[in-house]
């Protein structure tokens, strides 16, 4: 029996329920323009995945790389998001 796919399953949700805060927390202190380190971030795990030979170890690095691709949209989100009110706006930054 092979419990990889239930192994992945459970670790990318954990993942992209762990980018959530990120996003907020990055927009917060270093607003969108932060989206450079997301894309470095998501290239370095994605190229490190490819180099894995583990499967559950690469997968995860996979998601966690395209996780930080991902986040780059939702900083921009998360912008539009705090100009409506949703979420607070860091005083300390103009």
């Amino acid at each position: 029996m092979n419990i990889y796919g239930i192994i992945i399953a459970a670790a990318s949700f954990v993942v992209i329920g762990v980018f959530h805060p990120i996003v907020i927390k990055a927009e917060y202190y270093l607003s969108a323009r932060c989206w450079p380190l997301f894309l470095i971030s998501g290239l370095v795990f994605l190229g490190i995945s490819t180099q894995m030979d583990h499967v559950i170890a690469s997968s995860l690095l996979g998601v966690v790389g395209c996780s930080c691709l991902w986040s780059i949209l939702e900083l921009k989100e998360q912008e539009k998001r705090v100009e409506k009110g949703w979420f607070p706006r860091n005083p300390n930054r103009r």
